[in-house]
């Protein structure tokens, strides 16, 4: 990323020695939370401090030797988490220099420590096997043992040993993710071993657990119509579900995703509340039945709030759709009656389908005008004007709302006053 000049704020350390350990002083130093995973001798470092550049000033060159020099004669260090606390500004990885060794394909690997030329040999890229020294004394020194620069140069995506895929498929996706990200190609002798890895079925032998999470990433890329494209090219989308075919239509889709997520975003302030990999798998599922949809959703794992989200895009979106872009004109009521139950994913998923700007006007007045209205009275009220408890307070209250969104009653004696006279013909 220094040497493309990209912005990143996820940070790799990588310590020869005792990684938890200088992770916790590091933490100490900074300010952060911390997370170790003692099996694998690694840590996470969140610095929450706004504004907060780890690549700017000798401070942190200075910050980091200590550490180096502090943890050298320290103890080993327990299991340890401290909790977090906003949203962190930066995350700082750090880890043992270790070497991995697979019992089997795309077993998890056993890990075992050692020096940092094998703990880069274990990468997936000779792009992602290059490091810069913190030391004192060598700081800035850089470490390419697989000519990773040239490659960078070049352009190209190589893997560093024959049996990488083999090892972890999952790499295969990473490969095209890098490779569309950066507009780089997979060079032919990597390609070739894609190509055999799909053809042992190398997927099969992978948790679906890690291929979901894949699946998230290759999905929450700026432009992931590309890599599916080049994945269908591969023919490695059969590896999430064989009827899931690239077509024109679904490209169109795609397309017609990223250009409402931009009006969105443009138009919204809570914008970071989306989850665009979400509305993306929808668009990718979108020729499934319900039920085969959600096969997907217990076949990879996926949480219970995004299985909601990507299943209610199935039953009603067309009738959505088809109520969005009516020429016919239609109380307000009826729109949020249709859009409040469901999460702004499906909405905009149903807008980018309709892809009319009759549908986003529409959507754009639901969002700023009533998603969300709630009601100045409740069960309380309803009772002091003699309504005895039970299933009607809901469905009273529903058309009291209805009224106030049509815009009908305005003020809290408007509500009771409406209110009074359904309980009077109840």
């Amino acid at each position: 990323d220094m040497l493309l000049g990209v912005k990143n704020l996820d940070m790799d350390i990588v310590v020869e020695g005792d990684g938890p350990a200088f992770a916790k002083d590091l933490a100490d130093r900074l300010n952060g939370s911390l997370v170790v995973y003692k099996r694998f001798g690694t840590a996470t470092v969140f610095v929450d401090a706004p504004g907060f550049d780890i690549t700017q000033g000798p401070a942190t060159a200075r910050a980091l030797a200590a550490a180096e020099c502090r943890c050298a004669n320290s103890a080993k260090f327990q299991d340890k988490t401290r909790p977090f606390g906003t949203r962190p500004h930066l995350k700082i990885d750090v880890a043992t220099a270790r070497r991995e060794d697979y019992e089997y394909p795309a077993a998890l690997p056993r890990v075992s420590f050692s020096s940092i030329r094998e703990d880069l040999y274990r990468r997936d890229f000779t792009i992602n096997a290059m490091a810069v020294s913190l030391n004192q004394g060598r700081f800035a020194r850089q470490y390419d043992f697989f000519n990773g620069e040239q490659d960078l140069k070049r352009r190209r995506i190589r893997v560093l040993h024959d049996a990488s895929f083999v090892e972890d498929p999952t790499r295969i996706f990473r490969a095209i993710r890098f490779e569309q990200r950066y507009d780089f190609t997979i060079e032919p002798h990597t390609a070739d071993l894609i190509k055999t890895a799909v053809s042992m079925d190398m997927f099969a032998k992978t948790s679906k657990e890690r291929l979901r999470n894949e699946i998230i990433l290759i999905l929450s890329e700026p432009c992931p119509a590309k890599a599916l494209q080049r994945m269908h090219r591969l023919h490695e989308l059969r590896f999430i579900d064989p009827r899931i075919k690239f077509s024109a239509k679904m490209l169109r889709l795609f397309g017609s995703i990223e250009d409402t997520c931009g009006w969105y975003i443009r138009t919204f302030d809570d914008h970071k509340n989306i989850d665009r990999w979400v509305i993306y798998f929808m668009a990718m599922v979108d020729g499934l039945g319900l039920s085969q949809v959600k096969q997907l959703c217990s076949k990879f794992v996926f949480t219970k709030s995004d299985s909601r989200k990507v299943l209610s895009s199935k039953p009603h979106s067309e009738k959505i759709r088809q109520l969005l872009d009516s020429p016919k004109d239609f109380r307000p009521s009826k729109l949020y009656r249709h859009l409040e139950p469901i999460s702004t994913e499906v909405i905009l998923f149903i807008v980018a389908k309709a892809a009319t700007q009759r549908a986003r006007k529409r959507v754009s007045l639901f969002f700023r005008c009533y998603s969300g209205m709630r009601l100045s009275i409740g069960g309380r009220d309803l009772k002091r004007l003699g309504l005895k408890p039970g299933p009607q307070y809901r469905s009273l209250l529903t058309r009291v709302l209805y009224e106030k969104i049509d815009g009908r009653l305005r003020h809290k004696d408007d509500e009771l006053a409406f209110a009074r006279r359904m309980i009077g013909r109840m």
